[in-house]
């Protein structure tokens, strides 16, 4: 097949361009109405300097992006199905222009702190992915002798917590146990990602109850973060450990990060549509849609993070999408207390996190191939898999998006696809429309059947 556009996002840049796509992978870039066809849809091919016989369809001006790379997404399943499951998060993945899926080890029981572990997510998985799926794997305190089989068996890295994870299934580890598993993902190689809050900060700071997004605010402050990544820069200069910290709120932490770097430290840091779209001076009082930790802070640190963004401080920009049942989130208008602290805290946005962040990238005059380095390309890379995915290149997957990104929509919970109905997005309205997405050059219909496949660490 061939698909043309008048706008393709290319490594080296955006321009006119026709994609030859032969057995799921890229085979050529073409100039722009070389495989000639019958105008704008999709017909057969009456000939063709390239190969005649071809499919073509041609998107006009409709922007050809590559498929996101979303490397921090929650599935929960099985265990916790009921939450998310593998149909429902990666019906929602493609029809957000997302086609690789990392998902965490925790929220799921078992989790994947084991082979065992592993190969239950593995088999529950199978013929439920409408994207390509992959999964990290879990140190936690006990399981350092599982990391080396984990590790060959091709998960992507190893998520630790440096406070209380929510679970218990997925406990925190201690500043030794941090040494310990860290020292081992030296010896294999391993990535280790971190969610890099410190307890005692934490413990310390005010704990109200109630409505008012202000209070959990004040309980999960800066401080928790600046002191949890100290920690762990320290015990990466000692082990020598490649690091990622994940979902930075606080741009308290850059300075940190820019001075390890700085002496050597394999430090890499990502961030979230919504810290980057959304602030804390304009959430509703009891709206615990808006609930996730690290939190989502004031409106001059959301401005920090897009600048450091724009200076390539950040790997990727990911989901953390991290859903649950309703009643879990407390949400007044289902019944629920609206009590920060005792609702569960996560992001259901998988599906919206390219128009979110588009939304807000054009009004500051970013353009898309910044979008396509931070969602596609620099997760990829972050994960080992920029040699087949993030990247509209010959030899790479097709796995392609067409994007409008002039198109505008309102948003209404109940027509995503992500299993429960809440999101913080719910009624704002989105710039940028996924038209259609395509994986390995099929496209993805999501009442159709599913066709990803499970990916390992290169």
């Amino acid at each position: 097949m061939v698909i043309r556009s008048r706008r393709v996002f290319l490594p080296d840049g955006e321009r006119p361009a026709d994609v030859l796509v032969r057995d799921g992978r890229i085979e050529r870039i073409a100039a722009h109405g070389s495989v000639t066809g019958p105008g704008s849809v999709t017909g057969s091919v009456t000939g063709s300097v390239a190969d005649p016989g071809r499919p073509v369809t041609d998107l006009g001006d409709v922007t050809l992006l590559p498929g996101l790379v979303d490397t921090h997404v929650h599935v929960n399943e099985p265990g916790r199905t009921e939450w998310e499951g593998f149909a429902t998060a990666t019906r929602a993945a493609a029809a957000g222009g997302v086609t690789t899926v990392v998902d965490m080890p925790l929220n799921s029981v078992p989790p994947t702190t084991t082979l065992a572990g592993l190969e239950v997510k593995r088999k529950t998985a199978e013929g439920q992915a409408w994207v390509d799926l992959g999964f990290w794997g879990g140190a936690v305190p006990g399981n350092l002798a599982d990391l080396e089989p984990l590790h060959r068996a091709g998960v992507f890295g190893f998520k630790s917590f440096l406070a209380p994870s929510g679970v218990d299934e997925f406990p925190h580890l201690e500043p030794a146990d941090l040494e310990a598993a860290l020292a081992e993902q030296a010896r294999l190689g391993a990535l280790a990602i971190i969610h890099a809050e410190d307890p005692a900060v934490l413990a310390a700071a005010p704990q109200q109850p109630g409505v008012h997004y202000r209070d959990f605010l004040a309980s999960r402050p800066d401080g928790a973060e600046t002191a949890a990544v100290v920690r762990l820069l320290d015990a990466a200069r000692r082990t020598g450990a490649r690091v990622h910290v994940l979902h930075v709120s606080s741009a308290a932490v850059l300075p940190l990060l820019r001075q390890a770097r700085a002496d050597g430290v394999e430090v890499t840091a990502e961030t979230c549509p919504h810290y980057l779209t959304l602030a804390a001076e304009y959430v509703p009082d009891g709206d615990t849609a808006f609930k996730c930790c690290p939190p989502i802070r004031d409106e001059a640190n959301r401005e920090a993070l897009w600048e450091a963004l724009a200076a390539g401080e950040f790997a990727a920009v990911v989901s953390d999408h991290s859903p649950s049942t309703p009643d879990l989130k407390l949400l007044p208008g289902r019944g629920g207390s609206g009590d920060f602290a005792a609702a569960w805290g996560g992001i259901a946005s998988l599906q919206l996190g390219l128009p979110a962040v588009w939304t807000e990238a054009r009004r500051r005059g970013h353009t898309l191939a910044d979008l396509v380095g931070w969602m596609s390309a620099g997760p990829a890379r972050l994960v080992g898999l920029d040699g087949r995915k993030g990247a509209i290149a010959p030899g790479h997957d097709a796995d392609l998006v067409a994007f409008d990104p002039d198109g505008e929509f309102a948003v209404h919970p109940a027509e995503l696809h992500h299993r429960n109905p809440v999101t913080p997005y719910a009624g704002r309205t989105l710039t940028g429309v996924v038209r259609t997405t395509w994986l390995r050059g099929r496209v993805v219909d999501v009442t159709g059947e599913p066709f990803g496949v499970q990916l390992t660490r290169p």
